[in-house]
């Protein structure tokens, strides 16, 4: 079974910090692309960042994301993660995470992903 699964999420105080994590299971995810995004009430669902698979390491955030999003990943573990700074209350939102097996010339888009987690909240309150 493959399956991706988030966790890490809560409530958190504004310009708190939190760490999301995604552990990919049933297949070797090392070599993919892996990708974060978000989604709030009532919202489309948001990019926020990716990075490249192997040991580059190559990433990328969305607008939103970019000057407090830490996105890593440890392939060892078949773990990504997503480091949230200064966080603010309009970071709350549903965050998925998402593999992709192969290069992808989009990677702020959601259909360039092969497999999604169920996602973890992540609720700021200020």
């Amino acid at each position: 079974q493959v399956q991706l699964v988030e966790s890490g999420g809560g409530l958190v105080q504004a310009g708190g910090s939190l760490r999301l994590s995604c552990a990919a299971s049933g297949r070797d995810f090392s070599d993919d692309v892996m990708g974060w995004f978000r989604q709030a009430p009532g919202k489309e669902r948001e990019f926020a960042a990716a990075i490249t698979g192997g040991s580059g390491g190559a990433t990328l955030y969305g607008d939103s994301a970019k000057g407090r999003f830490t996105i890593s990943r440890d392939n060892a573990k078949n773990t990504v993660f997503l480091l949230i700074n200064s966080l603010k209350p309009d970071d709350t939102a549903v965050y998925y995470c998402a593999a992709s097996e192969r290069l992808v010339s989009r990677p702020q888009t959601e259909y360039e992903y092969d497999y999604w987690g169920q996602g973890t909240q992540v609720t700021v309150f200020s």
